[in-house]
């Protein structure tokens, strides 16, 4: 019990953190960087998962909805509620089945969508949004806190056995908070039920992977990610960090967009700013032609903020395998976000960055997309998922695909 309401509690933190910073008006070509894109992926318009922990969501449907319109030129806009409703439910009932040793939360992870799509379908968000009350953007911290209230009574097993209207006392939540799940729906003058429409959908789950760099597991192998949010427990295949980058900058070159869950607490992470760089700060500033007693006389907090203030392209710490796995280890790098690679860019001094498509509105300089650096994807990516025909052969025949 207490485990859950911490995790609800640093999703929340994290999430509100991230939003707050740099909350105010930037102002184009301000931040110091100068972006030039190089390669750009065409993508579903950005979207707003707004008051909710449902990243891993919007960014896996984003993603899908790339393939989709990668291979038809048709644009299509996949219910987040649908996944978000079936994932609250299955979760709930391993959590039980587990005596509440598993997180249940609204986080999750990219295969989250893989497994809702295989097991129960997909519907578009035109005919299921998820949201009621004439909503027009998702809010579910009233309905989490309202589910792992009835999840954590349930849990207590105060009877000596369960009864199944445990179920639809929580599907009744979930109807009441998101509306009814939809069995038969007509679309674009066609008849259909949700595995129906993903079966005419051109996309196979089957067809992708979820790839992962750590040392704890051998390479070239499947292993089970530990982070709360990998409830289903999914296998993602390891390879050395060197060749994770060698995939993602293959997929992009070749017209695939990436799925990217990563940290993004960093100080180095400024979205609105449009940036995410590992910049590599020592403990003091370099004081060459600074003020001496000035440094010295400011508050710690006031060195800190001024030590990361940064204006421009900088050197950034070097990743290494060690290092990426000891921030791992540490908790220094944590599953904080899910977003979807669609490009590629230089800064004016040539260093290189891949082009994010976020899920928090288009309130932000690059409206709605930021660039990441090399350096924090490699030191700050805890996995990815890509369309199995994206990984270039030699690694493929590594990871036994091939």
């Amino acid at each position: 019990m207490k485990h859950l309401f911490v995790t609800l509690f640093v999703a929340a933190a994290a999430f509100s953190m991230a939003n707050a910073e740099d909350s105010k008006v930037v102002i184009p070509d301000s931040t110091g960087f100068k972006f030039t894109d190089t390669k750009v992926i065409k993508t579903t318009p950005v979207k707003d998962q707004n008051k909710s922990g449902t990243c891993w969501c919007y960014s896996t449907n984003t993603f899908f909805e790339s393939e989709i319109l990668r291979k038809t030129g048709k644009e299509v806009h996949l219910s987040e509620g649908f996944v978000v409703y079936h994932c609250y439910l299955d979760k709930a009932i391993k959590y039980i089945r587990m005596d509440g040793t598993v997180n249940f939360a609204e986080g999750g992870a990219a295969d989250d969508v893989n497994y809702v799509w295989n097991k129960y379908g997909m519907v578009p968000n035109e005919v299921y949004t998820g949201m009621t009350y004439g909503d027009k953007k998702f809010n579910t911290a009233e309905l989490t806190a309202t589910l792992s209230g009835y999840a954590s009574v349930i849990n207590q097993r105060k009877l000596k056995k369960l009864t199944p209207a445990w179920v639809d006392g929580f599907k009744g939540i979930l109807d009441a908070y998101m509306g009814k799940l939809p069995e038969t729906f007509v679309y674009e003058g066609k008849t259909y039920t949700p595995q129906s429409y993903a079966a005419s959908l051109p996309i196979k789950m089957d067809d992708y992977i979820g790839i992962s760099s750590f040392t704890h597991h051998p390479f070239y192998k499947p292993f089970v990610l530990e982070v709360a949010d990998n409830w289903l427990w999914y296998n993602y295949q390891n390879v050395p960090m060197e060749e994770l980058l060698e995939i993602v900058n293959y997929a992009i070159d070749h017209g695939y967009t990436v799925a990217w869950g990563a940290d993004v607490s960093e100080k180095g992470m400024k979205w609105r700013k449009g940036y995410a760089i590992l910049p590599d700060i020592a403990d003091t500033p370099d004081l060459k032609g600074s003020d001496m007693d000035r440094w010295t006389q400011l508050s710690d907090q006031d060195r800190e903020t001024e030590k990361w203030d940064i204006k421009g392209p900088m050197k950034e710490i070097k990743v290494t395998q060690e290092l990426r796995q000891e921030w791992f280890d540490t908790k220094e790098t944590t599953d904080d976000h899910g977003m979807v690679i669609m490009g590629k860019a230089v800064d004016q001094e040539g260093n290189r960055y891949f082009k994010v498509q976020n899920s928090w509105d288009t309130n932000q300089l690059y409206h709605g997309f930021f660039y990441v650096s090399e350096a924090f994807f490699l030191g700050k990516t805890l996995d990815i998922m890509v369309n199995k025909e994206a990984i270039p052969a030699a690694i493929a025949k590594k990871m036994g695909l091939k």
